[in-house]
């Protein structure tokens, strides 16, 4: 994982990425591999994709349902 420091500029960080999954996912849901494909020109290898999208799960700003196979946005408390 790759966070922001003194070598890693922001704009090559894990966090930068946030913003690209977070966009393709707030009009709909999607399957892991669907949205793999849509935004792979901003990932450099898949392994930075699959981190920025354990991030965005641990911090529990997305969800995977089981049933449908689809990443979804949480539901704000």
């Amino acid at each position: 994982m790759f966070l922001p420091n003194k070598t890693i500029p922001f704009s090559d960080s894990v966090i930068a990425r946030f913003s690209i999954i977070l966009d393709s996912l707030k009009d709909k849901n999607q399957n892991i591999h669907s949205l793999y494909k849509k935004n792979k020109k901003n990932f450099y290898i898949v392994q930075d994709y699959i981190e920025t999208l354990d991030c965005l799960f641990a911090l529990n700003i997305i969800d995977f349902d089981e049933t449908k196979e689809e990443i979804r946005l949480c539901s704000v408390k």
